[in-house]
């Protein structure tokens, strides 16, 4: 059996709840529950393998020699230990609280309107045109200005972008690659998007990073893919947001002190 069986999850099997009556095995007198098997079978399934009569042993096997390992941890007092005791403690919360999480997932209801509203917004967001530019990163603003200077001289844009402060473009002359302008921090978009093709901006433009020449090489049209398309994703990621935002406000009405 392949060994990502034995990676699978101890937490899983060490806190699920033992069942006197459904038992797979017993292993120096105490019992395997049935509902352990089940647990590390549905994994395997999970991961495309096959139910045959080979996995359903193989499932059997590694459990007496969990069980084995594990009481041969018991009888040297392992379970005593501190650290290990916050080990298992942290990754039974670990288990309640993916369970916990995925049964509130599931019952979280979104309507087609709520998916279509938020698939209009996020193509609001990418605008209906991707930009192709260049820039120039440095960290002070009388640099900036030096090389707009130096290009109204007719310096090349891809040999002063070599004293970029930005690694991944310095090498390229800048350049950018295509991207839509909610790709970049607003000041830099703002900039870009007021730019005619072949322009460059003649005053220096600051954001987070630092002062930017910018370049704009080419614009075209954005198409943006169907709502069809993109529906399940987007489900997904709503359904994501109420997740956090859940966590948040059990955050927040919790008392700490």
């Amino acid at each position: 059996m392949k060994r990502a069986l034995i990676s699978l999850s101890l937490l899983a099997l060490a806190t699920a709840p033992a069942i006197a009556h459904a038992q797979i095995a017993k292993v120096n007198g105490k019992a395997i529950p049935a509902n352990r098997a089940e647990v590390l079978m549905a994994n395997q399934l999970a991961q495309g393998q096959a139910k045959t009569p080979e996995l359903e042993a193989a499932v059997k096997e590694e459990l007496v020699r969990r069980e084995v390992l594990a009481q041969a941890a018991v009888a040297k007092g392992m379970d005593k230990k501190s650290d290990v005791q916050a080990q298992v403690e942290l990754a039974r919360q670990g288990v309640l609280i993916g369970a916990y999480l995925n049964e509130f997932a599931r019952g979280v209801k979104i309507s087609d309107d709520d998916v279509k509203k938020e698939y209009d917004n996020l193509k609001g967001a990418l605008g209906d045109k991707e930009y192709k530019a260049r820039h120039i990163l440095v960290d002070k603003e009388e640099d900036a200005k030096g090389i707009i200077e130096k290009l109204k001289k007719g310096e090349k844009f891809e040999e002063l972008a070599k004293a970029s402060k930005d690694p991944g473009s310095k090498d390229k002359g800048g350049e950018l690659g295509w991207a839509n302008k909610s790709s970049y921090v607003p000041p830099f978009a703002e900039a870009m998007t007021k730019l005619a093709k072949g322009k460059y901006t003649e005053a220096p433009v600051q954001s987070s990073f630092g002062w930017h020449v910018i370049q704009l090489d080419d614009v075209r049209e954005l198409k943006a893919p169907n709502f069809d398309d993109v529906k399940p994703q987007i489900v997904q990621r709503m359904r994501q947001m109420t997740v956090e935002k859940h966590i948040l406000d059990l955050r927040a009405k919790a008392k700490v002190e």
